[in-house]
């Protein structure tokens, strides 16, 4: 899937932890952000890792655990 910056996502698949996208990334409850909830991508980080604005904070996801909106 391709996406770009401004690209409205949502999870597609519950994950098992999420990481934070600071410079120092920690990892994180997966209850922070619903599989319903829409969420921006803010940067490509690789072809198979994006991050993503959502409401509690910027994720570092892999692309292809979300769907474009």
């Amino acid at each position: 899937m391709k996406l770009d910056i401004k690209d409205k996502v949502k999870l597609i698949v519950p994950l098992s932890y999420l990481k934070t996208s600071d410079n120092m990334p920690m990892l994180r409850p997966p209850d922070l952000v619903a599989i319903d909830e829409v969420g921006e991508v803010i940067s490509i980080r690789s072809p198979e890792i994006v991050e993503i604005k959502f409401r509690r904070g910027c994720f570092l996801i892999d692309i292809d655990k979300v769907e474009k909106i």
